[in-house]
């Protein structure tokens, strides 16, 4: 129990911090579009990536020279992409109009929620690496330990997507959809920057 609360413990603490990936689940939810595919998306892919560090496939990220800095601008052309749009949105009316009535496809929500997830070089750092190294000081208790940080990872996503409702009437203004925009294509923008600075 202990090695399921302490993976529980820090799969919370690495995934709190609002990167992309928790934009997009915040912004889906205030839009009620998908939200259960984004969130399981979102869960199951890092379930797929804690089980794979905890199973010791650390040393795939780290003997592999080249994946770090493909991946890295690999994620960072896509969330320049994906924050130009989210900026184009906050600053064009007509758009915003268009948007809310715009029903964005279910291929579309978990394609997206899948390049924010896998085109993200921390994440195999926080899942793979430090999360499976994390689990090996658990000698015999792997499984719990991988158990409560993938229970941590759908807490977290289901929280944030539908608890989102809970804001529904400060977002009934297209004033705070602007602002919402502006922020997450800021978010997307600052952790492209710092992809391709580090």
């Amino acid at each position: 129990m202990s090695a399921a609360v302490a993976g529980f413990a820090l799969g919370l603490s690495l995934i709190l911090a609002i990167g992309a990936q928790n934009a997009y689940v915040l912004r889906q939810g205030l839009r009620r579009s998908h939200v259960l595919a984004v969130c399981l998306t979102c869960a199951l892919s890092d379930a797929i990536l804690i089980t794979a560090g905890v199973a010791g496939f650390g040393w795939l990220v780290q003997s592999a020279p080249w994946l770090e800095p493909a991946m890295r601008w690999l994620g960072a052309a896509f969330l320049l992409v994906y924050g130009a749009m989210s900026f184009r949105a906050a600053l064009t009316p007509g758009r915003l109009v268009a948007a809310e009535g715009k029903v964005v496809g279910l291929r579309g929500a978990i394609l997206t929620a899948l390049a924010l997830t896998w085109l993200n070089p921390h994440v195999y750092l926080d899942t793979v690496v430090l999360l499976g190294s994390v689990a090996s000081g658990w000698d015999g208790q792997r499984i719990a330990f991988a158990l409560g940080a993938t229970t941590a990872s759908f807490v977290f996503f289901f929280s944030l997507g539908y608890g989102a409702r809970a804001l529904a009437p400060l977002f009934a203004r297209p004033a705070a959809w602007r602002v919402l925009d502006a922020l997450v294509g800021g978010t997307m923008w600052a952790i492209a920057a710092g992809l391709v600075l580090t």
